[in-house]
């Protein structure tokens, strides 16, 4: 079953005179409950993409649908989970992660306290409730952040190089524990990343993305099953589908679709 569709997705923008193709005829679909992971070379409109998909971007043609319905805006059946946690600096973590359910005023008080209570303890944070963000690692924070995102129950997820921030070495440690929280949570995913082998890691497919203006130039369906850990990073499997998706993106960039 689809949960996202995007058909003939395509987006400009306009710098003074000059008009810059961002995406072009861009089509794709997420599965109920698939992670897909998008890849491709600096300004290929990745980003751009999962905003037009959270609903923060308009754009000129094409269709997105979440559910077979349009999507015109901002809405409660998307969370975004974006790079930097941007957590509020003057409310617990318990507070912060209470904050999306508040903004919908759909969840009863009772409600929220217990999903609250279960997405404290699915990321990994108990003891950490009445913590401050000032007081927690950039790791942590991220915790904080995809539970928040979590807890307001979206039907689609959009991760925008959420661990991009982090030293190497919690990068890792945190997209094993995605895994983890995903496994358990089931959401769908879209997630964007410059890091090919992270892509590879957590998807169950891979979307390659063409330079800008941006176009679906290949799509990998990772043949690994669940549950992963980091060590299949060595799998000589891996290694070739990472080499595969480096020379697709590592190719000449082709500045089409750009006119003055």
């Amino acid at each position: 079953m689809v949960k996202l569709a995007i058909e003939h997705l395509t987006k400009r923008y306009w710098r003074g005179s000059r008009e810059v193709l961002a995406l072009a005829d861009v089509s794709l679909s997420v599965e109920d409950g698939e992670f897909m992971a998008i890849v491709g070379p600096s300004g290929c409109g990745k980003t751009t993409m999962l905003n037009i998909v959270a609903g923060l971007l308009p754009y000129e043609q094409g269709v997105v649908e979440i559910d077979n319905k349009r999507v015109a805006g901002p809405g409660a059946d998307r969370a975004v989970v974006f790079q930097h946690s941007s957590l509020l600096p003057w409310r617990t973590i318990i507070g912060n992660i209470r904050y999306g359910m508040e903004l919908q005023k759909r969840f009863d008080k009772h409600t929220m306290q217990e999903r609250t209570e279960h997405f404290v303890k699915l990321v990994g944070l108990s003891g950490f409730e009445r913590h401050y963000p000032s007081e927690l690692s950039g790791g942590m924070q991220q915790r904080v952040n995809l539970a928040r995102a979590l807890a307001a129950d979206p039907k689609v997820l959009l991760m925008d190089e959420p661990f991009a921030a982090l030293d190497a070495q919690t990068r890792e440690f945190m997209q094993s524990e995605l895994l983890k929280i995903w496994s358990e949570a089931r959401k769908t995913v879209m997630f964007i990343t410059h890091q090919i082998n992270e892509a590879i890691y957590l998807a169950d497919r891979v979307v390659v993305m063409s330079a800008r203006p941006g176009r679906v130039k290949d799509v990998f369906r990772i043949p690994f099953g669940r549950p992963r850990t980091l060590s299949l990073k060595r799998d000589p499997r891996f290694l070739e589908i990472e080499d595969t998706i480096w020379q697709l993106v590592e190719e000449k960039p082709e500045r089409i679709g750009m006119t003055v």
